[in-house]
């Protein structure tokens, strides 16, 4: 670790003299000599580092959007060689390489902020060992021994020994307690990153393996910083625990202000965002905007959360615009039919035939035919009709007269007397 430690010296020089000037400003409050003075500066180092380090922080979100994009392409080639994960591994390197992608850029800010963490760790391993270093003297080293967090020395170690601890004027019990308890809000700490990155913000629907290399992180991680905490010194523990929970909170704002598509984080962004939308009339912010453009510009592709969300606001009589504002659905029905250029709003809807009875369907067909209908039928008069249905109508009555006749009746006139019979 010295060695390494070591490599890393060109840059212990600007990390104690930030240090030292953070010190200037907090002793000014708390005293020169106290643990908040020597504590606070050590937070504020790694504030001011995290803040440099949020383009890089960009940069890795952009990256880690554009290995999202490749999904698709991913699952193809998991289909394709499903039974052959040499080949499989190829074409996804092969891939990467032609997109210009890296499945490792999520591990950007943790390389980045590695030179700052070994100077910080060379810093206070030199003033444990009394030695000087940096723009740290004399006076600024036996400030620092003084200064104690919690009951434990700035430069003590989980591993110390009773007369180590007891030259820093200070007992092994508190050390071992209060670096314990560091170790473990460290490691738990970054444990909740890795899982709340893997659990919300994640498109689970593509299983690749820049998500098995997370998934290993999510264990590794916890785990090395608990077998190296014991070996690091408080300060370096203050360090490592302050940037874990600025990458935590760093990270909560990003799963919930700007989620992974296809994830659980952005089924409930979506959620909340119909529900303002449909309040308001309207999207707030360029975020909002921007987000609202890019489903419209998905068009058929977009996943199942965000068609629901273009639904949502269809039932409540709103239309997403390609430039992400949202007007209501009659509006943007007049500007289409008033400029005549399709538009990302809603169109109308189609209107649905009524259904028809089975004599109106019949009368329809009977029109399209050129057949009169019963109407028509009984509003011509007697005589425009035609000499064969009067033909029909006489020989129906000669008809019903014969049958009159037969059953003994004569139509008309009087009745024949009946003769006697002849015995």
């Amino acid at each position: 670790m010295d060695t390494i430690a070591s490599f890393f010296s060109f840059i212990t020089t600007p990390v104690s003299w930030v240090i030292v000037q953070f010190h200037t400003v907090y002793g000014a409050i708390f005293g020169p000599d106290t643990g908040w003075a020597w504590g606070l500066s050590i937070v504020s180092l790694v504030i001011l580092i995290r803040i440099c380090l949020i383009p890089l922080f960009v940069k890795q979100i952009k990256a880690t959007r554009a290995m999202q994009t490749l999904q698709p392409e991913m699952k193809k080639i998991q289909e394709r060689y499903k039974n052959d994960k040499q080949r499989q591994s190829e074409e996804m390197m092969k891939l990467y390489k032609e997109t210009g992608t890296n499945p490792l850029s999520s591990c950007l800010p943790i390389l980045a902020q590695s030179p700052f963490f070994f100077a910080l760790y060379h810093v206070l391993n030199s003033i444990a060992n009394n030695d000087t270093i940096g723009v740290i003297n004399e006076s600024l080293l036996q400030s620092a021994q003084k200064a104690h967090i919690f009951g434990a020395p700035l430069a003590a170690k989980f591993t110390d020994s009773s007369s180590d601890v007891a030259a820093l004027d200070a007992t092994l019990t508190t050390v071992r307690i209060v670096t314990a308890v560091m170790i473990v809000l460290m490691s738990a700490s970054q444990f909740y990153t890795q899982r709340q990155l893997m659990t919300k913000n994640v498109d689970t629907t593509v299983k690749t393996p820049f998500m098995q290399q997370q998934k290993m992180l999510m264990y590794i991680f916890p785990v090395m910083f608990a077998v190296f905490g014991i070996n690091f010194p408080v300060g370096v523990l203050v360090y490592w625990l302050t940037t874990n929970v600025w990458t935590m909170g760093q990270q909560m704002y990003v799963i919930r202000n700007n989620p992974t598509p296809g994830s659980k984080a952005q089924a409930a962004y979506l959620e909340r965002l119909a529900k303002h939308v449909t309040q308001h009339g309207k999207t707030r912010g360029r975020g909002e905007r921007a987000i609202v453009k890019a489903i419209v510009a998905k068009g058929r592709d977009r996943n199942e959360f965000e068609r629901k969300f273009i639904n949502g606001l269809s039932k409540a009589g709103l239309a997403a615009q390609a430039d992400g504002t949202v007007l209501k659905g009659e509006s943007a029905v007049a500007t289409v039919a008033e400029d005549g250029t399709p538009t990302t709003g809603a169109a109308p809807k189609r209107q649905q035939p009524k259904r028809q009875s089975k004599s109106q369907r019949q009368t329809g067909a009977a029109k399209q035919a050129g057949e009169p209908t019963s109407l028509e039928k009984s509003d011509e008069p007697e005589d425009d009709k035609p000499a064969v249905a009067k033909k029909t109508a006489q020989k129906s009555g000669s008809g019903g007269g014969r049958s009159k006749a037969q059953s003994g009746q004569r139509k008309g006139g009087p009745q024949r007397p009946k003769s006697p019979t002849k015995k």
